[in-house]
């Protein structure tokens, strides 16, 4: 807009009013790295945000200036009644403190990963002789971490692709230099997967080679692993090894393979990320494609929680949350928009640990592949739509089909199912899994312990397990505890067992029990039968029918969680029965010597030397330990 020859500024923002609890806090606020908080009237935390210097940062809010919309948290700072902050060592620690306490709280204001989580990551542990490893958990011990990755499918994938190109391990046992630690070696040393330090055979450095390799091929630089292949070819040739030239042969000839599809033009940057943003209205994607070594060598699409936000904002949080767990942060960023973070940069490179460049190309090569980017991030948003929408599709046809079958007055928004996993009346547990609106709904899934039943009598069990899930709701949604901050359970639409007549009536009998009408069915594996309560026979539908269908998805998932939580007492007490209890010996402790030993016979067969070894192991604590597993010292 121009007024009398001149162009109007941009609208900026008045200085909010300060609450007096914000205030106080803002004068001694340190001069220091840190996280800081916003929390609303409720103590609920809303925003979570990084400085290099806390006090210029968060003062800076209650500052005139800003333009409307540049940032979320700035738009809405009236909302913030109290403020808390956490000084860190470095600006390093600040930015992965940032990154847990988002995942941790989900602060409506900042910008996050729609799908975040734990993500999965390829592990090379600090031992003397390092074991490869899948894993979702940071662990500040030394251990190199690859990734993250997307999937569980991309994770396996390159644990697949690692598996035959080099010979590694992947167990637990604790392993010293040159020292033989199993009798005989696992299967993985006679297919050639694994050199077999267990035996003792092999030096510390020959293995770490094999790893060198490992951690190239992992970290994108496919060239130097192919450098270093050749040279153990030749050397393998020389000794007249010549499986094994064969092999490394095979392993080189499928790396140069890859790396020739992977090659990108290199008139860029040979490591690089760069980063495609794609918007449909409030849906935001991220495509994130690794170049290392001039090699295309990954390729991951995320979807981003954006609401308001602009690209430039967008951006900055998911470099802040995605670097902040990534195993590696390359030495620069292409994007087609300039970040709005002033800090992010500084930020990285504390992460790298060395200088991080921010770039938007505008032609050439790179631009290019910037484009490509947001093109692929584009036809991501699309596809993931048309398989949403065909799987509201499915659903709505399935609560539709379970309607009339079960003949309920309105399709069941909510539809929960039972089940019970017991062997021979021990362990016995109860599951329920959640459907809304005709999908899954894992974050619902409880498990209940059932305490009350004596011997394996299935129809007692789903009686205690629905006693204890309705006494966490009530008709009017509120809590029978009285407990105000805790959330009450939603009543279901349709309640689903597995099993037939017998299971339930039990389950009815619950339910009048507590004054509650809820439509009640039974599935019964053997015909996959619906049985009604009251009903003198059962309900048969076509195998195809949408509705049951999603019922024995239900049900199916009651089964795998049901069975999972079982598996997980019975093997807690196996190793409970004859570790727990002894005195001195925590979680810590066990979990060491059981790595170091392999089984509690494998810690009782030990001389009181060797249990010493383990840390916080001392002589007394090994004598008990040996005493209260039977061992004969006689």
């Amino acid at each position: 807009m121009v007024e009398s020859g001149r162009a109007m500024a941009p609208e900026r923002l008045p200085a909010p009013s300060v609450p007096d609890a914000i205030a106080a806090a803002l004068k001694v606020l340190p001069d220091a790295p840190g996280v800081y908080l916003f929390s609303d009237s409720a103590g609920k935390i809303i925003y979570v945000g990084k400085a290099t210097h806390l006090t210029q940062r968060v003062r800076s809010y209650w500052q005139a200036g800003g333009e409307p919309g540049a940032h979320r948290i700035r738009d809405a700072i009236a909302e913030v009644a109290t403020l808390d902050w956490t000084v860190t060592d470095s600006t390093k620690e600040a930015l992965l403190l940032e990154a847990t306490l988002v995942r941790r709280h989900l602060p409506k204001y900042n910008i996050r990963l729609r799908d975040d989580r734990s993500y999965p990551y390829i592990r090379v542990t600090a031992d003397p002789y390092p074991r490869v490893e899948r894993t979702r958990r940071l662990v500040r011990d030394g251990s190199r971490y690859f990734g993250p990755y997307t999937t569980p499918g991309s994770v396996n994938a390159a644990m697949e692709a690692i598996k035959r190109l080099f010979q590694f391990r992947t167990c637990e046992i604790a392993i010293k230099a040159m020292e033989r630690a199993l009798e005989r070696p696992c299967l993985l040393y006679d297919l050639k997967r694994c050199q077999g330090p267990c035996l003792g055979n092999i030096p510390v450095a020959d293995y770490q080679r094999e790893i060198d390799g490992v951690q190239l091929f992992l970290g994108g630089r496919s060239r130097a692993a192919i450098t270093m292949l050749q040279t153990r070819m030749e050397s393998a040739a020389e000794r007249e090894a010549f499986e094994d030239a064969a092999r490394i042969r095979d392993a080189v000839l499928s790396l140069e393979t890859t790396f020739d599809e992977q090659k990108v033009p290199t008139s860029g940057r040979a490591d690089e990320d760069v980063l495609g943003i794609a918007r449909h209205g409030r849906h935001v994607a991220i495509a994130c494609f690794q170049i290392r070594d001039s090699a295309l060598v990954g390729r991951d699409v995320h979807r981003v929680e954006a609401g308001d936000s602009g690209d430039a904002e967008l951006l900055a949080g998911f470099a802040a949350s995605y670097y902040a767990r990534a195993g590696e942060i390359p030495p620069s960023i292409a994007t087609a928009t300039e970040m709005s973070d002033p800090e992010i940069l500084e930020f990285l490179s504390a992460r790298r640990e060395g200088r991080v460049e921010m770039r938007v190309p505008q032609r050439g090569d790179r631009a290019r592949i910037v484009r490509l980017a947001e093109r692929n991030a584009e036809e991501w948003l699309i596809r993931r739509e048309a398989e949403e929408d065909a799987d509201r599709e499915r659903a709505d046809a399935a609560l539709s089909a379970l309607s009339v079958a079960l003949h309920l007055d309105a399709s069941p928004a909510r539809i929960e199912c039972v089940d019970v996993s017991t062997i021979q009346g021990a362990f016995t547990v109860s599951s329920l899994t959640v459907a809304q609106e005709g999908q899954l709904a894992p974050k619902e899934y409880r498990r209940f312990r059932i305490k009350g039943v004596t011997g394996q009598d299935d129809f007692a069990a789903h009686a205690e397990a629905l006693t204890r899930r309705f006494a966490r709701s009530v008709a009017d949604g509120t809590q029978r505890s009285g407990e105000a901050e805790s959330r009450a359970w939603s009543l279901p639409d349709l309640l689903v067992i597995d099993g037939g007549r017998g299971q339930v009536s039990a389950a009815a009998a619950v339910l009048d029990a507590a004054g509650l009408t809820i439509p009640l069915v039974g599935l019964a594996k053997e015909r996959e039968e619906l049985w009604m309560r009251d009903a003198s026979a059962p309900i048969l539908l076509p195998a195809t029918d949408p509705g049951l269908r999603l019922l024995q998805r239900l049900r199916d998932e009651a089964h795998r969680f049901a069975i999972g939580y079982h598996r997980t007492l019975r093997s807690r007490a196996a190793t409970a029965s004859r570790l727990d209890g002894i005195r001195g010996l925590g979680p810590t402790k066990r979990k060491a010597l059981l790595r170091r030993f392999g089984s509690a016979a494998g810690i009782a067969a030990a001389p009181v030397e060797a249990l010493t070894e383990v840390p916080g192991v001392d002589q007394a604590l090994a004598a008990r330990i040996l005493t209260a597993l039977g061992a004969d010292r006689g």
